[in-house]
């Protein structure tokens, strides 16, 4: 790889869900022309949303897509230029940062983080193809949508128990489907899930087939019992997956301090163990995975890093 790196930059931002455009807005609003690096997914995982109804401002709703489209809009306006490619490698242990973009470096003086969490999913061929047409990973996202009617909730963790109590809100009926026979969530969380008679279990079960189409969104899953091994169609409208998440930190391992499911560890809003280094958005929450708390924390993270780069100039 080339040690020659482009002129520093005053800020870079990784990633473009509502943390990392947020962020670029703030930036470029009170300095000059921020650069973003699109990831894997430009816009993050919202543009696979089709109706987002609980961002404040839409009355009425609005796609996913169509939100992030209008925040790059807004941020371009203001100054913020973008790039599109994978980032290979950064260097944070010196200043300026420095990020490889394919054989190009990049060096900056604030890096600001907000790379997001990617879903684990079942491995099933058309779960993605039918992601927003009845699979879902979020049931503040979505519940909403499957008021009365049947939905399966696929896990047996704390995030498993707490999206099931919140459809049986909504939906005429939950049902749990776990591989094992008993839960690994936390004991509130079990008993109220257990306790609550909206809510039924399918043990020792996994689902191996979605059934349905982009048009017409989920009808149904092909169940099998891993005891028996017999398989059968379960009929419902939506199910939402509950397994957890991955942050996307790979690159900054031995570098940034993380927890022990990798989710960079944060102080004072967006501050990490690295002078100059900020993260903002699902890279460093793994409670909440909400459009509007990433885009607050996005806010933070440029402001602070406004701060920051006034210390330096006073040197």
């Amino acid at each position: 790889m080339p040690e020659t790196c482009k002129s520093t930059l005053e800020t870079l931002i990784l990633g473009s869900g509502p943390a990392g455009l947020t962020a670029a807005i703030y930036a470029a609003r009170s300095r000059c022309c921020p650069l973003v690096i699109h990831g894997r997914q430009p816009g993050g995982q919202l543009t696979t949303t089709t109706v987002i109804e609980n961002y404040p401002g839409f009355v009425e709703g609005i796609d996913g897509g169509e939100l992030m489209a209008r925040m790059q809009q807004q941020a371009e306006r203001f100054g913020t230029r973008f790039l599109e490619g994978e980032v290979s490698r950064v260097e944070l242990t010196k200043t300026p940062f420095r990020i490889w973009l394919g054989e190009e470096c990049y060096q900056t003086k604030v890096l600001i983080i907000a790379t997001g969490a990617s879903p684990k999913m079942l491995g099933l061929p058309n779960e993605w193809e039918l992601y927003g047409r009845g699979v879902s990973v979020c049931a503040t996202c979505d519940g909403f949508f499957f008021r009365d009617k049947e939905v399966v909730v696929v896990g047996g963790g704390d995030t498993a128990m707490e999206e099931a109590s919140f459809l049986a809100r909504f939906a005429r009926r939950v049902t749990v489907v776990h591989r094992r026979d008993e839960l690994r969530a936390s004991p509130p969380l079990q008993k109220r899930a257990l306790d609550n008679k909206k809510i039924s279990f399918r043990w020792n079960t996994q689902v191996v087939a979605i059934h349905g189409d982009k048009p017409q969104g989920v009808n149904g899953l092909r169940l099998r019992d891993l005891l028996s091994g017999q398989e059968e169609d379960f009929a419902c409208d939506g199910v939402f997956i509950a397994i957890g998440h991955t942050p996307n930190t790979e690159l900054f391992k031995g570098q940034l301090h993380m927890d022990q499911d990798g989710y960079i560890l944060t102080k004072n809003g967006c501050e990490t163990n690295i002078p100059g280094v900020f993260a903002a958005g699902d890279v460093q929450d793994p409670n909440f995975r909400q459009a509007i708390t990433a885009a607050g924390s996005g806010c933070m993270a440029a402001m602070l890093a406004e701060r920051y780069l006034d210390t330096l100039g006073e040197d």
